[in-house]
């Protein structure tokens, strides 16, 4: 009977553990996600100047970003720890990749990681849930020529 009952409770803390890891499994909060509404209409209205736009994924599609490459790739994190290392840790960096969802983006926890282990106070992370397509260029937002 003991041992049954330390089974038990040694499953349902593994089971909670697991729950608890994957509500917790993103590094950012949802204050720092931007809504590409948000970036459009900065752009759109050239208020995007005090802005540093960092693609962490395969293009720099949206318009005035700067490509730094896949996240996943730990050259690319060296690059853009490079690229950063000289930007003040108050301006507002958005990161973005739009690979694929979220929950399966290889890029964006890394490259988000950095950016908050660098101290920058102002990381933000574009919300694009589905990927680039859907939530960018479907929607006709400003894009790099």
């Amino acid at each position: 009977m003991m041992r049954h009952t330390i089974f038990l409770i040694s499953v349902m803390m593994l089971f909670c553990s697991g729950l608890f890891a994957q509500q917790n499994k993103e590094n950012w909060t949802k204050n720092q996600l931007l809504e590409p509404s948000v970036l459009a209409s900065k752009i759109t209205e050239n208020k995007a100047k005090n802005l540093l736009i960092l693609s962490i994924g395969p293009d720099a599609v949206i318009k005035g970003s700067v490509e730094i490459g896949p996240g996943q790739n730990p050259k690319n994190i060296k690059n853009l720890e490079n690229y950063l290392k000289n930007v003040p840790k108050t301006k507002e960096v958005i990161i973005y990749c739009g690979c694929c969802p979220f929950e399966r983006c290889p890029n964006v926890r890394p490259a988000f990681k950095l950016l908050m282990d660098m101290g920058f106070k102002n990381g933000k992370l574009l919300n694009l849930p589905k990927n680039i397509k859907t939530n960018w260029l479907d929607k006709d937002y400003p894009t790099n020529d």
